[in-house]
């Protein structure tokens, strides 16, 4: 497994190894003395969470205030753009996004660690994300930053796409407005 940096520090995607034949591929997705020795994170991963999504669906950008959650996140099937949003107060990076692809094609796996907004918009007809976090989900934590707020510049290739939200995602409070970190 090799790492690749992001424009945020604390952000990078995993590229892992992967082993194919006529028969399919085979790939090693997480191992936590690699992954320790990659990212320096020690943290233990506690629950796995799958979603399916179609195209232009938008899903976040989820934090939680308390019970902060790290996110290794990588798309099993299809295609998203996945976002991260700095809101450590402490990080010469606050307020700052990263974007990149995570698709069934590269295989990459994109961590996010505590203090980092998180959400992904669908580009293929159908996507399945999956992500393991290193603390519970807590709905009376949770937060939801406003995906579209112009003060954070976050480029969402959304060219003939119309982003589709929840309710909860589309109330979303903008950066000077919703909490964050020290």
């Amino acid at each position: 497994m090799k790492i690749i940096q992001t424009d945020l520090p604390d952000v990078v995607l995993l590229e892992p190894k992967v082993f194919g034949d006529a028969r399919g591929f085979f790939m090693e997705t997480y191992n936590q003395q690699v992954f320790q020795q990659l990212t320096g994170v020690a943290e233990p991963f506690v629950q796995d969470n799958h979603s399916r999504s179609s195209r232009g669906i938008l899903r976040g950008l989820h934090y939680q205030i308390q019970n902060t959650q790290g996110k290794m996140v990588r798309a099993v099937r299809g295609e998203v753009w996945d976002v991260a949003v700095d809101l450590r107060r402490s990080s010469p990076h606050f307020g700052r996004s990263t974007g990149f692809l995570l698709s069934e094609q590269n295989q990459h796996i994109a961590w996010v660690p505590a203090g980092f907004a998180h959400g992904f918009l669908v580009l293929s007809e159908t996507a399945d994300v999956a992500y393991k976090t290193t603390d519970f989900y807590a709905p009376a934590h949770e937060r939801v930053l406003l995906w579209n707020d112009p003060s954070l510049k976050i480029q969402w290739p959304t060219e003939g796409i119309t982003p589709q939200l929840n309710a909860r995602d589309a109330a979303g409070k903008p950066l000077a407005e919703t909490e964050t970190f020290a």
